[in-house]
């Protein structure tokens, strides 16, 4: 699976249309040999690890979302081979335009059939973290067509302030969906092929149809950040835990070098 460490070229355009709409899609990033190697474990350990039992019709929206599980590294060694691929990280650093990118967690999403829409939010909203330089790979372990609810994102939109206080709910598919329409933010959404992935900062408002198929969706997200990110002041409860969690032992002010979060690409 040598493409797990190759590189990946990047334009100076692919890297300013980042820059400027604060994500992008990629075709041809991983082969489909390697997704169905590593994704076949991926989604096994998803099923497996998950606690959600009950059926759709009784959970809320969030949770009819997504099974999701986090930190597979640390659950496989498999799977920590695919987290710790040099090519997304190399691909990460270069669109954050940043020295070298570490690991935040990595977080598994499986779509069940049925399963409802991913409201729109910000990541970073759960995140104590300093600064903006973070980004998540979106990565398809299947071709993900319209009806299997793919990641779409609202162009331009990571500076935008209104809404990063709210959590994943029906209340900020609400706002947030009307707040990005009111002021004209384009929603970019469309099939991902396989072996296409997405990154998006941080702060940049993004969600999910729902899966109207009779397949899954699963897909593997990778969560990077600047590899001299500082931990930040916990604003409330959910990055309070989210901070013990992903970056145990970190204190705040100083960079966030813990046996969590490993460095996995840096420019020589």
């Amino acid at each position: 699976m040598t493409d797990l460490d190759t590189h990946y070229p990047l334009t100076a355009e692919q890297i300013a249309e980042f820059r400027r709409d604060g994500f992008i899609k990629l075709k041809h990033v991983l082969a489909p040999e390697t997704l169905a190697h590593f994704g076949a474990e991926i989604t096994r350990l998803t099923i497996e690890l998950n606690t959600e039992q009950r059926p759709l019709e009784e959970r809320s929206t969030y949770d009819k979302a997504f099974l999701q599980v986090m930190n597979l590294w640390e659950q496989s060694p498999l799977v920590g081979r695919f987290v710790m691929g040099q090519r997304l990280g190399r691909i990460a650093t270069e669109l954050l335009e940043v020295a070298g990118v570490r690991l935040y967690h990595d977080q598994s999403l499986y779509k069940e059939p049925g399963g409802g829409i991913t409201p729109a939010h910000a990541d970073q909203h759960y995140w104590p973290l300093a600064s903006d330089r973070t980004i998540t790979a979106w990565i398809p372990l299947q071709a993900v067509p319209v009806q299997m609810g793919p990641l779409g994102f609202y162009a331009r939109s990571q500076s935008v302030e209104f809404g990063r206080d709210l959590g994943i709910s029906d209340e900020s598919e609400d706002r947030i969906s009307a707040n990005m329409a009111r002021h004209g933010f384009e929603f970019a959404s469309s099939a991902f092929d396989l072996g296409e992935v997405s990154f998006h900062l941080g702060w940049t408002f993004h969600k999910a149809g729902a899966n109207t198929s009779d397949r899954p969706r699963s897909v593997m997200t990778i969560i990077y950040m600047d590899a001299a990110m500082r931990l930040a002041p916990a604003l409330n409860a959910v990055q309070a835990n989210d901070r013990d969690q992903w970056c145990p032992g970190a204190r705040e002010g100083e960079a966030i070098d813990t046996r969590k979060n490993p460095v996995v690409w840096c420019r020589g």
